[in-house]
């Protein structure tokens, strides 16, 4: 299954590791430090020029979106049913 970013941009849903709120307060001191060493490290992608919504997080890159990580969150958790042919 895919999930759409924005723009352009689809990702495997397999790859992604989190999605995580790009204004989020409530996140700890560890997954802050995480991000921000994540960011400094790898690549980042900003899908599109808008204001980013969401991070999300795979094993080589940090994407920034400008959909909102509970939109996101919802694409990633519906399963597409392909019916069987007769």
């Amino acid at each position: 299954m895919f999930i759409h970013l924005g723009g352009d941009m689809v990702l495997k849903a397999d790859v992604i590791i989190a999605i995580i709120d790009h204004h989020s307060h409530d996140l700890s001191k560890e997954n802050q430090r995480f991000l921000q060493d994540h960011i400094k490290r790898k690549k980042t992608i900003k899908v599109t020029e808008d204001i980013p919504k969401s991070i999300i997080v795979t094993k080589d890159d940090i994407y920034l979106s400008p959909i909102s990580s509970l939109t996101l969150k919802r694409r990633a958790e519906t399963a597409a049913v392909i019916p069987e042919e007769e």
